[in-house]
């Protein structure tokens, strides 16, 4: 069974957040999920579905008693948590939707919460992280930590979708990104490609 790490912020997309749920729990994995408060805030405003940022509840973003025993929620201000380690095992972390200024503490090594701390020990342990970013225009600074953070080992997947394959719902369309993400990840997934 995989490990994912995954870590939500408050750039808007929760709905690649939550279609990437799915699909990990879909595909067996284990979840270690952590939202920030800001997180929260977009998720509420994107979707309806309220949580507490310290004690979220996960039967709000899963269904099915099943699933909810592979995930593990972490508060978000703990930097004691089990993912703020290096001895803990994982097959990947994606931060999605991840802001622009999760980005750039991530860039300059600020671990002033949780998502931020696992990502540094990502990067530090050489572990597989994706910082799925959906902001834009970017600035020149946002293009330079991008850089700082590819440099050090990340891979920066700009949400952008795709429509060769003619999407007709929102989900199809969330699901282009999606499933690119699950493709790193190396969680095998049925997703529309590109054929010539």
């Amino acid at each position: 069974m995989k490990s994912i790490i995954d870590a939500m912020t408050g750039a808007s997309g929760a709905l690649y957040a939550l279609r990437l749920l799915h699909k990990l729990a879909v595909a067996n994995c284990s979840i270690q999920l952590t939202l920030s408060e800001p997180a929260c805030v977009s998720l509420a405003a994107e979707t309806g579905i309220k949580l507490n940022a310290h004690a979220p509840d996960a039967s709000k973003l899963f269904e099915g008693s099943e699933v909810l025993s592979r995930v593990t929620i972490h508060n978000s201000r703990d930097i004691g948590s089990s993912i703020a380690s290096g001895s803990n095992r994982h097959n990947g972390m994606v931060i999605v939707p991840c802001s622009m200024g999760t980005l750039g503490r991530i860039a300059h090594g600020t671990s002033d919460d949780l998502i931020a701390r696992a990502a540094d020990v990502c990067l530090k342990e050489r572990r597989k992280l994706l910082l799925v970013t959906r902001e834009m225009p970017l600035t020149l600074i946002h293009l330079k930590n991008m850089v700082q953070v590819t440099e050090a080992g990340a891979i920066v997947m700009h949400a952008c979708p795709h429509f060769y394959h003619r999407p007709q719902t929102v989900e199809e369309v969330v699901d282009t990104v999606v499933d690119r993400i699950l493709d790193h990840l190396e969680v095998d997934v049925e997703t529309q490609r590109w054929k010539s």
